[in-house]
């Protein structure tokens, strides 16, 4: 996969995303198991505004400047069902 970062200091740049080869070591099986994979994640993201409303088990904060009100924030930080399932990042 070629990917491009989408923000952050390398923004515009392109990165290679190589298939991993994923083989378990503590397997009892009688043969041999080999999955080939791409090391990415499903992710969704949505404004604060869109998220108002909606609850989630966690929830990731974006802030690459700060929010336009006070609400705002409260919002984004409220959306997750406990303290732990928040992760803020901060520019």
């Amino acid at each position: 996969i070629v990917a491009e970062i989408a923000s952050g200091k390398n923004k515009g740049e392109s990165v290679f995303l190589p298939r991993m080869s994923m083989s378990p070591t503590d397997s009892d099986l009688p043969f041999k198991l080999k999955r080939l994979q791409f090391p990415v994640l499903l992710a969704f993201a949505m404004t604060i505004n869109k998220s108002q409303g909606q609850t989630f088990d966690r929830v990731g904060i974006y802030l690459p400047e700060p929010v336009f009100s006070h609400g705002q924030l409260y919002v984004a930080f409220s959306r997750a069902t406990s303290r732990e399932g928040v992760k803020v990042v901060v520019k």
